[in-house]
């Protein structure tokens, strides 16, 4: 009997059960099953997954404290999302659950869902797609919870997320709007109210209207009961009231962060600290209490995570006081203690890029606007600043590099022998000291780094073990290294690996006898031998030196005074390329823009260098600038700019011999001048079209290598790289192979003499396709100094090339019939890029018409 008892209750609960899986029956039994399986298995699941995934994102998001806060705490990457990609496994877990929830107990029953719990999974699912940056299916997601379920306790949470996908998706006003009429008709919880006025705080920061989301954000940190956003909210109120420069209203705010103290994250606080700093102008009256304030936060244990920001504020603060050295020392420290925040490590090198640019120190001030732009998004307003700075800089920089070495190695040449020996032996001898301290030192450290270990528990454990043998002390070996020699490669000779440039004069030596991959020996290193042998001994290398440095000094003279309005500075090295007996085509612009640097700063040199140009070169456009400047500016002709300008048009008209001969007559004539490199591209470009291929290339690598800094120098570079390995292919393309639809080009050669004959065919060609009804253009080509072409241009296929030189062949009204070929376009472009045409004739195969 207790059997039977046993079986008949064990089919009838196993039955209720069956029924009660079932989601078409709208059943007490059903509803609370599915309600129940819902609640406390897969959604507890999903939030538990949602809410890791969230933390995920808090610990990694990095707030930018140099523009204003955004109210909420997630990074909106650039690159499209797309429906399918799931970028944090946590959230992955969350919407899978949240879908499963959805698919398995939604009891939709006559267009009414019976399982109360379906529209928390939707709003979970919104919610992970929101932070999954996939903001259309979020949107989908609330949307559905609004219209399918009127009685849900979830509508004004759906509401308010629903306006937070709108923000993200700009579209700020609707969202305003859904947020007044949601105030006006629903009674809100606290934390729902906070929420939805922070949010439409951050809606009218986006639309710049700085005083409505101040209030917003007011009333937003008054409702919320969570202290971490209080404190954020506090503090975007502080920054927004420095954008409308209200500085007592954003200290008043910094103050209620720092208020909070340990009841919100630190970084709020710490940041507060430095706002309030930066809001208060420094004073003989406040000096001291300043920096007080900032040495209590410096030393402050608990602040050693926020260091970095604070040896920057400290760094300001004796900036703004005119200490230097101290400034420097502390955005040095800054630098070191900066952990992945390009932003901050930005911000300091700028600084100390500013600083050396005031001193005139460009070629530190390039070092360091360099490291700037590593640390900026390149689709930023400061990145093409810093950027443009920096490109005015390298051409000062390489200058000076030339002066620089070139000055070394004719100083050294200059010396007497005994002293030559005398300044090499010195030198060796403060390297051997400095070489044997930096020992000392490295074995201290490295004795060091090595009890360290040993007294932790690894040490222990692999106390005399061999040392590759022992992973964490292998990992101590390795980063020793690296901390000491950079990354190097696996080579040999590796310590001699992306050495740097020397500054010292024997080091330069050095240098120059390692360019060609000889490595110095140790042996070689101290010896005095070695540096002397380096010096170079023919009189031909010191006058290229000299040359090199002059026209190095002549350039630099030009940047200081245009680029960067460095009078003195220019004046200095336009008198320096005077006085070392420079080429002719260097004394004469040297001497004019010595005298508009005088005339802009009022010397009386100035009235002595108009006299030297008019007395020493009465016939120069200089002269005749100075001596009726007027006549002068009201039509000159003569100008670079003119007879640029009238080259160029040459150019356009295929007159390339013109432009050659014009081009060096003009470069040798206005020597020194910015015009010159422009000639000299222009020249090269002439020189492609007439000797093809080879000639266009040489002519471009002289302008790359001459003209290295210039714009013009640049793009010759670039065509060198980019363009010419396009045009390198003189195989003609076979017609029937190409599976390019291209066009074909009935060709008529003359002679370059035969000028009138070409035109002629020109008109007699461009009738006949007008009468005949083609829509064909016909051009006059340059090919080479003796050849040209006529071109008609713009046939379907070779048959109708061929069909249209019969037709005006035998057509009484014209009788064309002078030499012809049809070619391919491909083919006509290697034609005149190769000057190939003997080549081109003979493959021909068909009949000439």
């Amino acid at each position: 009997m207790k059997l039977r008892f046993k079986l008949i209750i064990s089919t009838l609960l196993g039955g209720v059960l069956f029924n009660a899986c079932s989601t078409k029956k709208d059943a007490l039994i059903n509803r609370n099953w599915h309600a129940l399986n819902t609640k406390y298995n897969v959604l507890y699941n999903g939030n538990i997954a949602f809410e890791e995934g969230r933390d995920e994102l808090n610990a990694t998001y990095q707030d930018n404290y140099w523009e204003i806060l955004p109210v909420e705490r997630i990074t909106i990457r650039e690159e499209i999302i797309l429906d399918s990609e799931n970028k944090n496994p946590k959230f992955e877990i969350a919407e899978e659950k949240a879908t499963k929830a959805i698919q398995k107990h939604s009891m939709d029953i006559k267009d009414e869902e019976r399982n109360p719990q379906t529209d928390e999974a939707f709003l979970l699912l919104g919610k992970t797609r929101y932070f999954e940056q996939r903001f259309l299916p979020a949107l989908e997601a609330f949307n559905y919870i609004l219209r399918k379920y009127p009685k849900s306790d979830k509508l004004n949470e759906a509401s308010i997320w629903r306006e937070k996908v709108n923000i993200r998706l700009e579209n700020d006003e609707l969202a305003l709007k859904n947020f007044k009429r949601l105030f006006k008709y629903e009674l809100l919880k606290d934390q729902e109210y906070a929420d939805a006025r922070a949010m439409m705080a951050q809606a009218y920061i986006n639309l710049s209207k700085i005083d409505t989301a101040v209030q917003q954000l007011k009333i937003a940190s008054a409702y919320t009961k969570k202290n971490p956003e209080k404190g954020r909210y506090y503090y975007i109120i502080g920054q927004l009231y420095n954008e409308l420069g209200h500085k007592d209203s954003a200290n008043y705010a910094f103050d209620k962060v720092i208020e909070l103290n340990r009841k919100s994250p630190r970084e709020y606080m710490i940041n507060a600290h430095l706002q309030k700093i930066q809001n208060i102008p420094v004073t003989k009256e406040n000096k001291l209490e300043l920096f007080e304030y900032l040495t209590e936060l410096e030393e402050d244990r608990e602040n050693r995570p926020f260091l970095d920001k604070i040896y920057r504020q400290i760094a300001e603060y004796h900036l703004a006081n005119k200490s230097d050295s101290l400034a420097i020392a502390y955005f040095n420290k800054s630098l070191r203690n900066t952990q992945n925040k390009p932003q901050l490590n930005a911000l300091n090198y700028e600084n100390l890029g500013e600083f050396n640019f005031d001193k005139n120190e460009y070629k530190i001030a390039g070092a360091y606007y360099d490291s700037t732009l590593t640390n900026l998004n390149e689709n930023t307003k400061k990145y093409r600043a810093i950027k443009k700075k920096l490109d005015n800089l390298e051409d000062v920089i390489s200058y000076e590099d030339i002066v620089q070495k070139a000055d070394s190695v004719i100083t050294l040449y200059n010396m007497p022998i005994d002293k030559q020996f005398a300044y090499f032996g010195a030198y060796i001898k403060q390297l051997k000291e400095k070489d044997s301290l930096a020992s000392k030192r490295e074995f201290e450290r490295q004795t060091k780094g090595i009890n360290a270990f040993a007294e932790t528990k690894a040490g222990k454990q692999n106390k005399g073990k061999f040392y590759f043998y022992n992973i964490t002390s292998l990992g101590y070996g390795k980063t020793d290294f690296k901390t000491r020699w950079g990354d190097r490669g696996l080579e040999d000779n590796w310590r001699w690996a992306n050495k740097n440039s020397s500054e010292g004069i024997e080091e330069q030596l050095a240098d120059n006898a390692t360019q060609e991959n000889v490595p110095i020996t140790e042996e070689e290193k101290y010896s005095v031998d070695f540096y002397m042998k380096q010096i170079p001994t023919d009189i031909a290398i010191i006058d290229s030196l000299k040359t090199e440095r002059n026209l190095a000094n002549y350039q630099l003279g030009l940047i200081y005074k245009e680029k960067f309005k460095e009078n003195l500075l220019a004046a200095g090295k336009l008198e320096k390329v005077l006085n070392s007996d420079p080429e002719e085509r260097l004394i004469l612009p040297s001497k004019y823009n010595l005298y508009k640097i005088y005339e802009e700063s009022g010397s009386p040199l100035m009235a002595q260098m108009k006299n030297n140009i008019i007395t020493n070169h009465p016939d120069s456009r200089y002269a005749e600038i100075l001596l009726n400047p007027q006549a002068v500016l009201e039509g000159d002709t003569d100008s670079p700019d003119a007879k640029y300008a009238e080259l160029y048009r040459q150019f356009i008209n295929q007159e390339y011999l013109k432009v050659i001969t014009g081009s060096e007559e003009n470069i040798s004539k206005f020597t020194g001048d910015p015009i010159v490199p422009k000639l000299e591209l222009l020249k090269a470009n002439a020189i492609g079209r007439i000797q093809g291929y080879s000639a266009f290339e040489e002519a471009l690598n002289y302008v790359a290598l001459n003209y290295p800094n210039n714009p013009e120098g640049k793009k010759a570079k670039e065509i060198i790289a980019d363009q010419l390995p396009k045009l390198a292919a003189k195989e003609f393309v076979d017609a029937n192979v190409s599976k390019k639809a291209e066009n074909w080009k009935l060709i008529f050669p003359f002679k370059t003499s035969d000028t009138q004959k070409a035109e002629d065919l020109k008109i007699k060609l461009e009738k006949a396709i007008k009468d005949l009804k083609y829509r064909n253009t016909v051009s006059i080509d340059i090919y080479d100094l003796e050849n040209k072409f006529v071109v008609v241009h713009g046939f379907k296929s070779e048959d109708y090339t061929l069909g249209f030189a019969e037709l005006i062949k035998n057509n009484k009204d014209y009788s064309i019939a002078n030499e012809n070929f049809v070619i391919l376009s491909s083919n006509y472009q290697i034609l005149q890029v190769h000057k190939n045409l003997t080549a081109y004739k003979n493959r021909i195969t068909t009949p000439k018409p």
